[in-house]
């Protein structure tokens, strides 16, 4: 009996005193509204042809088109591949981890690495760092970006707290940052001439990044709290930023601008129940304390959302079964649609004549 209570007290200690690398920020979300409205539930994405990378390769998270047509994207080793044909070709082991892929007016692709920080490619052999530190500190966690037709880089950091090199990848670091709810993350701006300053910040897990078709705005998805914010770069607005998007029924993650005024925007995974649990910052760190089994994670339901600068949802293709796994980003790019993914073998590809 002595004995069993000594097990019991040092649960107890483990539970309530173990140090644990999160520190949780109590926050309430609203009322989640799930699949309701216009984010009514449909399978839409049941059409899509999934297409396997090579050699027992995962995680194509996002994809560029350069000007030359050639469409591209990367695995979670680093690897770089053309997708533009029937099937992938690789192009050249990157290394690292890219995460968001944009074409430049210069012709080149844009890599926010996750890992390396902002990187520019122009072909076999010439990957070169662009920006790897702001003011001295490191930039841990690129993720997203997109590039204005003077060469202006806007790209987001998700977290200046927790390296996804060090805590087992980008995928249970997001979890960790969510959980957490501190708002670390943060949007920066490279400027053609080197420069490199921060221009928003206060985010919790921020994540995509785009601009308007006359660059007077930059759209960005906080995944942690399931809003996409509207930052105004020009104008009378300049400097300010509002929410456009707001208790989203999933966690938003890259935003793709068309070019017409419109958008397509992925949800990693719907809202979770834990949620429930972040008014609680002291349950949150048992919880965790806990492990990996009964932690929080993402929900395999693909999830792609068209909506346009106002605000103003105009589609939403669904996976409810989560065929496709973890949905990271959407493109149509000539008559084809791309969804792309965090860590499963494939991205889907459907013709847009099959979109309702």
């Amino acid at each position: 009996m002595r004995y069993l209570l000594g097990l019991v007290l040092i649960g107890l200690v483990y539970l309530l005193f173990w140090p644990v690398p999160v520190d949780p920020v109590a926050y309430s979300f609203p009322e989640d509204q799930g699949f309701t409205g216009e984010f009514a539930e449909n399978a839409a994405l049941d059409k899509v042809k999934l297409i396997q990378l090579p050699d027992g390769e995962i995680g194509p998270e996002d994809l560029a088109v350069l000007p030359d047509g050639a469409i591209y994207t990367t695995s979670l080793s680093g690897k770089l591949y053309r997708i533009d044909g029937a099937d992938p070709v690789e192009v050249e082991d990157l290394g690292g981890r890219p995460l968001g892929l944009r074409a430049g007016p210069d012709g080149a692709l844009y890599i926010a690495d996750s890992y390396r920080g902002l990187m520019r490619w122009t072909g076999p052999g010439t990957l070169e760092t662009l920006v790897s530190e702001i003011d001295g500190a490191p930039v841990i966690y690129a993720n997203n970006q997109d590039v204005a037709q003077d060469g202006t880089v806007y790209f987001s950091n998700s977290s200046d707290r927790f390296n996804p090199q060090t805590m087992g990848g980008t995928k249970p670091t997001s979890v960790l940052t969510i959980w957490e709810q501190s708002p670390t993350g943060y949007v920066a701006r490279y400027s053609p001439d080197g420069e490199v300053e921060k221009i928003a910040e206060g985010f919790v897990y921020t994540n995509g990044v785009a601009l308007s078709p006359d660059e007077d705005f930059l759209l960005i998805a906080e995944t942690g709290r399931a809003k996409v914010h509207k930052l105004w770069l020009s104008g009378p607005k300049a400097g300010t930023r509002e929410v456009l998007l707001n208790n989203l029924p999933g966690y938003p993650d890259n935003i793709k601008a068309q070019g017409d005024g419109t958008y397509w925007m992925a949800f990693a995974s719907p809202r979770v129940p834990s949620e429930v649990l972040m008014p609680y910052p002291f349950l949150r760190k048992v919880l965790w304390r806990l492990g990996p089994m009964v932690r929080p994670g993402p929900i395999h339901r693909g999830m792609l959302v068209q909506f346009d600068g106002d605000g103003t949802i105009l589609r939403t293709l669904q996976d409810p079964e989560g065929q496709l796994g973890i949905t990271t980003s959407g493109q149509v790019i000539g008559d084809q649609l791309f969804v792309m993914t965090l860590d499963s073998p494939w991205f889907g590809r459907m013709p847009v004549a099959d979109m309702p």
